[in-house]
């Protein structure tokens, strides 16, 4: 595996798109590797702050090359970034993790199921998977985000914890109400979310692959900070973990004990 350095990119816009979320256009050679699934760490500019910030990848313009990062405000480092304006430059280490397994979903009948922030990974996938999509999003309420790009590239469907749009629960529900049904699925969310999709798939007995949300350090491997267990053993290790940011932090959701 080629080793990862830091990039200095340059801000392209940014505006906030619901409370606490906002839309961060970079312009960076990354865009050329970046593909659904992955994600980049952004350092503060704040030494302070230390480590950087994992940050999936909501969508990428390789002709202008320029990546996009949709994420929520969590702590100082995140808000340091919601002030970056237009011509700001930030350091990224990227690109990282492994991504969405696309190969394993074309022409069939997928589910897309993104909840929170969870979403924005979302967009990237529908628009690389040449499948049968159906979107499922799910939010707390009706501050809504993303849905609109995502529409662009299959069939939404949304699910508010509060009932204020769309189907009221989860995205668990919306399958249920909708009476939906899929050869594969492919989601990211909470961990709640993501346990509720792997035992529907394993009584569907359908594909499923999970993209694991999890706080990280170097980012690479190295600290072993977002280890995560495992079904079998790791080759190298012997031990039943797995590290998210160099394994993942897509998996196979039968391989993962979460």
């Amino acid at each position: 595996m080629a080793r990862k350095k830091k990039t200095t990119v340059t801000v392209v816009s940014q505006k906030q798109i619901a409370e606490q979320i906002y839309d961060l256009w970079l312009e960076t050679e990354l865009a050329q590797e970046a593909h659904a699934g992955q994600f980049v760490a952004v350092y503060p500019h704040n030494a302070a702050t230390l480590l950087p910030r994992p940050i999936s990848i909501c969508e990428v313009d390789r002709d202008r090359s320029r990546m996009r990062l949709v994420y929520r405000i969590a702590g100082k480092g995140t808000a340091e970034f919601a002030a970056c304006r237009a011509g700001d430059s930030l350091e990224v280490l990227g690109v990282l993790g492994n991504g969405f397994p696309i190969e394993k979903a074309a022409g069939k009948k997928v589910f897309l199921m993104g909840g929170g922030i969870g979403i924005p990974p979302m967009l990237q996938l529908a628009k690389e998977l040449d499948a049968d999509k159906h979107i499922l999003l799910g939010y707390r309420n009706q501050d809504l985000f993303l849905q609109e790009d995502l529409a662009e590239n299959g069939q939404v469907y949304i699910a508010t914890e509060d009932g204020s749009v769309g189907v009221q629960g989860n995205v668990m529900d919306i399958i249920r109400v909708n009476g939906l049904q899929a050869d594969v699925i492919m989601a990211c969310g909470p961990m709640p979310m993501l346990r509720a999709v792997r035992e529907y798939a394993k009584e569907q007995g359908i594909a499923a692959y999970i993209s694991l949300e999890e706080r990280m350090a170097c980012g690479v491997g190295a600290c072993l900070g977002c280890v995560c267990r495992t079904r079998e053993p790791d080759h190298h290790s012997h031990v039943n973990n797995a590290r998210i940011c160099t394994d993942g932090p897509v998996f196979e959701a039968g391989e993962v004990e979460i």
